[in-house]
């Protein structure tokens, strides 16, 4: 991949028009927001976000914020309740994301939503944001231009080599005004949801929703990223915290597992090394994997909660939970 760093003159009309066009192709872009510098690529191009993830190693559970030129252009990608338009048009462009339900013909790839239901969406400020949108006519998913649990850079000289390498273009448009992420919101049915604090306080937006609710789990009306609380589930029941395993189970190990070999019907290591980035690359497929084995219980052996960790329990959780079964 042939990269143009552009470290002076971002706005000129044909530095944008590299940059469109690496993002038509597939290609992978960084850009400054007000917020921080982003990751782009084509929403719509299932491959172009999957380099994302790769690029970051970022975790494919893990959401991303989809940018748009307009609320109009949102509303295309996703279905605003009335809070949500109303913040909308108070804070966009800006440091707001909102996660709302997506459309039936949304055009982002399922990738962007984490197989989700609803699709993250913000109307960035920066001017070379806007005019990037405007002349690719994109929607353009862009997580912070940084390693996954690496500081977001504010600033083009922040951008780590690894990121510079994966991208086509690399937009210096100087430091970032906000220096901050998006404030998110989510909803519960016309709810209000804080998901992350963030650019825009709290107190600004209850000005115009009134209070916002905790963020919490909501397995009967999921709206955003994180809500449902049986999820990422296999067909077969999950043991977490396994320190044994029955000849009946499968068996997902981490690093230097101390389980006997040989027990369970299939086993599979998330990493060997202990490596939680790893680790969460493979969760899925190594979830799938096992549930093909006929197994009816997969047992989990114990990661650290920590780091990646955090997350990994989490959607571990979230498959192990109490399933909803019809009422007999």
């Amino acid at each position: 991949m042939t990269q143009i760093d552009t470290t002076t003159d971002s706005t000129d009309d044909k530095v944008l028009a590299r940059a469109a066009q690496a993002l038509k192709q597939g290609d992978l872009v960084v850009f400054p927001t007000e917020t921080v510098y982003g990751l782009g690529a084509d929403a719509s191009q299932d491959v172009a976000v999957a380099r994302i993830f790769a690029a970051k190693n970022r975790p494919n559970f893990n959401p991303l914020i989809v940018h748009v030129a307009s609320l109009e252009i949102a509303e295309c990608f996703g279905v605003f309740c009335d809070p949500a338009r109303a913040l909308a048009q108070a804070f966009w462009p800006g440091p707001l994301s909102l996660v709302v339900p997506r459309t039936d013909d949304c055009p982002a790839s399922l990738l962007v939503s984490a197989g989700l239901d609803t699709i993250a969406l913000r109307v960035p400020e920066s001017h070379i944001a806007q005019a990037l949108l405007t002349r690719s006519q994109l929607g353009i998913a862009a997580p912070s231009a940084n390693p996954s649990g690496a500081l977001s850079p504010t600033d083009a000289t922040h951008i780590a080599p690894s990121i510079r390498e994966a991208a086509a273009v690399v937009v210096d448009g100087g430091p970032c005004r906000v220096g901050l992420e998006s404030t998110i919101v989510g909803f519960e049915g016309d709810r209000p949801v804080l998901l992350r604090p963030g650019g825009i306080a709290v107190e600004e937006i209850e000005k115009i929703v009134g209070p916002l609710v905790a963020a919490a789990h909501n397995s009967k009306a999921p709206t955003s990223p994180g809500q449902l609380l049986s999820h990422y589930a296999p067909s077969a029941k999950v043991r977490l915290n396994a320190t044994d395993v029955r000849a009946d189970e499968a068996l997902l190990r981490f690093g230097k597992s101390a389980l006997p070999e040989g027990r369970a019907m299939a086993e599979k290591n998330l990493s060997p090394t202990g490596d939680l980035v790893e680790a969460a690359s493979h969760l899925f497929q190594y979830l799938r994997d096992l549930d093909a084995s006929g197994a009816r219980t997969i047992a989990v052996e114990p990661l650290p909660a920590t780091g990646l960790g955090l997350a990994i329990n989490d959607r571990l959780a979230r498959a192990a939970a109490p399933r909803n079964e019809s009422p007999s």
